[in-house]
């Protein structure tokens, strides 16, 4: 099994939904099929604005995830 790879737009709308809209971490991670620590993950590099997201894990998603 190969580790998926996601855009840094993907994940910041991704944890957009977590800080701005209010959804629970759990929620949002069923909803983009990702798993919850990934998700917390992000929320804790990214940061208020999203500018402390290292460019070296930025990749584009796979082709499955790419609508979403």
């Amino acid at each position: 099994m190969h580790r998926r790879k996601f855009s840094r737009e993907f994940k910041l709308e991704a944890v957009r939904l977590v800080k701005e809209r209010g959804v629970s971490v759990a929620e949002a991670a069923r909803d983009l099929d990702v798993h919850e620590n990934v998700l917390r993950n992000w929320t804790r590099e990214l940061g208020a604005d999203g500018s402390t997201l290292p460019p070296s894990s930025i990749c584009s998603p796979n082709a499955s995830s790419a609508g979403r």
